[in-house]
Parts: structure tokens; C-alpha cells; sequence
């Protein structure tokens, strides 16, 4: 099924084209950089420029962040909170990883 919109996208592109707004583009020649995801190099790209980050990333964050509270907190009671937190956290970050190498 096309997308709905197709027949304007195509005139859209015809015009520019025969206005020669595709003309001395950079890289105009070039071969295109590899990509080792064609099926989703335009959504990676726009993830990484708003910076996203995959999911073991923004939880490894949150491991440094228990890391820092437990250093600077004496009770012990928050201590073995934190502690577990932690234990939690990495077989999160490892089920994170082993999902986004998928």
C-alpha cells in the first residue's frame, strides 16, 4: 500500500528537481557512507541528534547515580537499599544489552 500522500511527495520532488534545487548539493557524486542498518539509518539518525540514547545507556546512568548516593550516605538501612537497587540495575543493564544487540 502506497502512502497516502505519494502523488504530492512525487510532484513536490519533480518540481524542485526541475528548478534545480538538487543541483552542486555536497557529496553530489560521492557514494553514500556505509550504513550497517539500511532499514533504519533514518531513525537512528534522528534518535542520536535529539540524544536519545539506547536503553543500557540512560540505565547505566542511573547505576552511576545509586553509586554516588551510596558513597555519600552513612545509613546503613539506605545503604542495603541501595545496594540491592544496584544488584537490580546491572541484570537490567545486561538484559538491556543482550535486547539491543538483537
Amino acid at each position: 500500500m502506497d502512502h497516502p500522500l505519494i502523488d504530492l511527495i512525487n510532484a513536490k520532488i519533480a518540481a524542485a528537481e526541475a528548478e534545480g534545487q538538487f543541483e552542486g548539493l555536497e557529496g553530489t557524486g560521492k557514494p553514500l557512507p556505509p550504513c550497517d542498518d539500511p532499514q533504519n539509518a533514518l531513525l537512528n539518525r534522528v534518535v542520536r541528534e535529539n540524544g536519545a540514547v539506547p536503553p543500557y545507556v540512560a540505565l547505566t546512568r542511573k547505576l552511576a547515580q545509586l553509586r554516588a548516593e551510596l558513597r555519600e550516605t552513612g545509613d546503613r538501612t539506605r545503604r542495603h537499599q541501595i545496594l540491592k537497587d544496584m544488584s537490580m540495575m546491572e541484570a537490567r543493564i545486561d538484559m538491556a544489552r543482550k535486547a539491543w544487540s538483537k
